[in-house]
């Protein structure tokens, strides 16, 4: 289940972010609490000004174990970023989570692409993303932006989903949504 972003939030997803098995690969780590606030407050500002999408990623219970966030969005394209806390790795939350995120980046913002960038060292995103029929490996068709994101050295791994791939999948398109 997923939600907008709320500041009442930000103790339990700082406290799930700073395990050491998630901290590293997390895109919009915060050194304290009160960083964690004024990054939340700043990408609920960006959100209403359409450049960056985030949600608040719920289990079963309501209970906030992670984020999933939409960033660089241009021309109908953006970057995922998604985490989870460690205690609920290993049951299929971020599977979950993407699905109902892209039915509605795909559904209601018209989004075309998403990309996503995994660290080589990150097996276990890497593991995740490759099981999902609707994502392909894209170096070979963006290797403009493969550049770009590894423009120093090699860390990065580029995927993608398009809008029709998804929508064809043959997946129940998961759109759980929590106002």
């Amino acid at each position: 289940m997923l939600k907008k972003r709320e500041l009442h939030e930000c103790q339990s997803l700082y406290n799930l972010m700073m395990d050491p098995a998630v901290f590293p690969y997390v895109r919009y780590a915060c050194q304290s609490q009160e960083e964690m606030m004024f990054l939340t407050r700043q990408l609920i500002a960006e959100e209403e000004q359409g450049t960056v999408i985030s949600r608040t990623i719920l289990n079963e219970t309501g209970t906030v174990i992670g984020t999933i966030d939409l960033y660089h969005i241009v021309n109908h394209t953006g970057f995922l970023a998604t985490w989870i806390g460690a205690p609920y790795f290993g049951n299929g939350y971020s599977q979950r989570a993407k699905s109902a995120f892209l039915t509605e980046l795909f559904l209601e913002h018209e989004m075309q692409t998403v990309f996503m960038k995994i660290r080589k060292q990150n097996v276990r995103s890497r593991k995740a993303v490759e099981k999902l029929p609707y994502v392909s490996h894209a170096h070979d068709l963006y290797p403009e932006i493969v550049r770009n994101i590894n423009m120093e050295q090699p860390i990065f791994d580029l995927y993608h989903v398009n809008r029709d791939s998804f929508l064809a999948s043959g997946l129940e398109p998961q759109h759980m949504m929590v106002t």
